[in-house]
């Protein structure tokens, strides 16, 4: 069934190619005209926004109608709808705007505040950051010097042509309309000033449903300013209250931004006030994620009496996973400051700004200058990074941000963490829960974590305007773990705060996607994902089960800057190359049958060095029988930080080294018959971090002037990798 439904999707794909249709015309004036043309002959999902096209109106409101017989009923409820509004009111005898107007009342009304706030929050995306023009202007350049179109283009263009009018005409009118309908549902304070025992403020935006008396209230404590209360009133859709803090500095707050280090107290402190208002029933759930799942983890340092509840995904663990990984600091975050703290909203102009952070990071690494002169050099002062990097061990700074140790022990309530195998995760994920349940054995912790980034760990494969997308960096992703993770965040705060039942899928404290066998497992720890390892051995250029006396020597020229704007190759999920830079690339052989990797890969490395330190990073991928390379887990770190983010402990030149290490990111995946591993050993060396020049001092302070002779490393066929095999 599978194959012939297959080979139909293949068949339909090459009608859609070679299917041409005339088009000489490519003004948009001539797309009515196109439209007629390929409705005779295309009857897929997108038909409604042909219908649109052609003025067809009342029969794109029938194709919408179908489609939504066929979708999810969660999604069928509210997406597309905003399309359903253009159509009634173009089908309308009156003025535009009037029309548009009576059709928003008509559809919006009537519906239920979850679908409602879902459909008010699409039809306020920034169609700049949708991309809706340029989608349309990439169609269009697609036909110059073209006197037909193929019925796929055609779709496409007529698409998206309908898409960004309708956001373009619905522009004047729309936000006066959401306002309208949300104080019809929902009371609004914006603006609220919370003070702090220290005199700060917290300005904070509270949406309350309607005619609810005291009900459970979900907070976000943020330091991002967003420009509408779109997420706010999701929350308070679902009938709780729901409210916004800001960082201190941020919005109506008068004080000074200062990222991390008051928002524990902070966010307790909102929580606190929360607790004592009349529309409180004194329970408060967190959310939020990246910074706002970090600042729900600050809140559960201090363990306010009303926090009952926490959900995030993808948390930042400052000192853990920002501004560095393994005690290596990553230039990525050292705008991040600027963007955060210039100003009371967000400075998207200078973050955006990639050119001049792109210069930084080729002038720096170029000049071999040291690592605290990048702002000298970029030639504006960076307090907030200069500070970060003068801490370049796990301190006590950083160990005043969130819990530490026995602080995790009093973490008494449900926490919820979804996070992804790739790019912006898991290794806070990974933090947060071995250290709940290494000091609090009954820990209510769950994490949930499949084939997702930094941005699909908190909100799932569905976007705002409700399309999932079912590919991540070229990798299919399989349908199992195609969720909406906002939906299960509010199904967890049901659980916990409205008695309902657990969601299914958290069936025990870890619950993880296992990619190509297209399945969820369940564990109670990160370390029960798997029962028996199977080691492999670092040996010449091979991975295997039996170590050799072969040993293999590396050599990198830490004042070497040849290389300065080399483009690396690979790094997506799935490619056809890996990068070995610096590094050596070790390959097992075939394995013999299907083989899945679940949970940490940890090993040992036996070397020999002539500098006191290096920073290094291990790649594991799958390499499939067709040549392509899978991302399996990526792990790196400071050479004297291996065993102790606390504490540097050097090496010693010209002494045997045994150094054991662990690896902070998840993976897991079934590994195809005749697949063979792949392990990337490399010396980080590049312009996008911290180079370690191997001295000893404060890699903050050291430049090229203290490279010396070039790193030597002889890795012997000892060293290890210990993959964790599935249970």
């Amino acid at each position: 069934m599978n194959a012939m439904r297959s080979c139909l999707l293949l068949l339909f794909a090459a009608t859609l190619s070679a299917q041409q249709f005339d088009f000489p015309d490519h003004s948009t004036a001539a797309l009515p005209a196109l439209a007629r043309q390929v409705l005779q002959t295309y009857d897929g999902d997108s038909r409604f926004h042909l219908q649109i096209v052609a003025g067809d109106y009342s029969s794109a409101l029938a194709s919408l109608d179908q489609l939504r017989a066929r979708r999810d009923p969660a999604l069928a409820a509210w997406m597309d709808r905003q399309y359903e509004i253009d159509a009634r009111a173009k089908e309308k005898p009156l003025p535009f705007d009037e029309a548009y107007r009576a059709a928003f009342r008509e559809v919006v009304e009537p519906m239920p505040g979850v679908p409602a706030a879902l459909l008010v929050r699409a039809m306020d995306a920034d169609p700049q950051v949708f991309s809706f023009d340029r989608f349309l202007a990439t169609d269009l350049d697609r036909q110059k010097g073209k006197t037909t179109i193929t019925l796929a283009d055609a779709v496409a263009l007529l698409r998206d042509f309908d898409i960004a009018q309708t956001y373009r005409d619905a522009a004047p009118l729309v936000k006066a309309l959401i306002a309208e309908d949300d104080a019809r549902r929902y009371v609004i304070d914006r603006d609220v000033a919370v003070k702090t025992k220290d005199g700060a403020t917290l300005c904070t935006l509270v949406v309350r449903p309607r005619n609810v008396q005291r009900t459970p209230a979900l907070l976000e404590f943020t330091i991002y300013v967003p420009s509408n209360i779109d997420w706010v009133r999701l929350s308070a859709s679902y009938g709780y209250a729901a409210v916004q803090s800001l960082a201190r500095g941020k919005g109506c707050s008068p004080d000074r931004p200062m990222p991390y280090e008051h928002d524990a107290s902070d966010a307790a402190t909102v929580i606190d006030w929360i607790a004592a208002q009349p529309w409180s029933d004194g329970r408060v759930g967190m959310y939020g994620g990246s910074y706002s799942g970090f600042t729900a983890f600050a809140a559960a340092k201090r363990m306010p009496k009303a926090l009952k509840a926490i959900a995030v995904g993808a948390a930042a663990a400052p000192g853990i996973d920002v501004p560095m990984e393994g005690n290596v600091v990553w230039n990525f975050v050292y705008p991040w400051p600027f963007f955060t703290t210039d100003n009371k909203t967000n400075d998207d102009a200078v973050y955006n700004d990639s050119a001049r952070w792109t210069r930084l990071n080729q002038q720096w690494y170029a000049s071999g200058r040291a690592y605290r002169d990048l702002d000298k050099i970029d030639g504006t002062p960076n307090p907030i990074f200069d500070k970060w990097i003068a801490h370049p061990d796990y301190d006590a700074y950083w160990q005043s941000m969130i819990p530490y140790r026995d602080e995790f022990a009093r973490i008494d309530i449900p926490v919820l963490q979804t996070a992804g195998y790739y790019y912006g995760g898991p290794g806070a994920a990974v933090y947060y829960m071995t250290q709940h349940q290494k000091y609090n054995r009954r820990a209510q912790h769950y994490l949930l974590i499949g084939p997702y980034d930094h941005f699909g760990a908190q909100h799932g494969v569905v976007n705002l305007l409700g399309r999932s997308f079912a590919m991540i960096s070229g990798y299919t992703i399989d349908p199992v773990a195609m969720l909406d993770l906002e939906a299960l965040r509010y199904a967890f705060f049901d659980w916990v705060l409205k008695n309902a039942l657990r969601p299914e899928l958290l069936a025990d404290k870890v619950n993880y996607e296992v990619t190509g066998a297209n399945v969820w497992k369940h564990a109670p720890a990160i370390d029960a994902m798997s029962s028996r390892k199977m080691r492999l051995y670092l040996s010449g250029d091979r991975l295997t089960s039996q170590p050799l006396t072969a040993s293999t020597a590396l050599k990198v020229d830490l004042s070497d800057r040849s290389d300065v704007k080399r483009e690396s190759v690979g790094g997506a999920v799935l490619d056809k190359v890996v990068d070995t830079w610096n590094g050596l690339k070790f390959v097992s052989d075939p394995l013999p049958f299907a083989t899945e990797l679940s949970g940490l890969f940890s090993g040992a490395l036996a070397f020999t060095t002539n500098k006191k330190d290096f920073d290094f990073e291990i790649d594991l991928y799958e390499l499939t029988r067709d040549g392509a390379y899978i991302q399996l887990a990526p792990f790196w770190t400071r050479a004297s930080n291996a065993s102790d983010l606390t504490h540097r402990r050097l090496l010693a030149p010209g002494k045997r080294l045994h150094l054991p290490f662990k690896a902070v990111r998840l993976m897991s995946r079934q590994l195809a018959a005749g697949s063979r591993v792949v392990a990337v050993l490399t010396v980080i060396k590049a312009p996008d971090r911290q180079i370690n020049y191997g001295t000893g001092k404060d890699v903050n302070d050291a430049t090229i002037q203290d490279a010396g002779a070039p790193l030597e490393i002889r890795w012997f066929g000892d060293s290890y990798i210990d993959l964790p095999l599935g249970n």
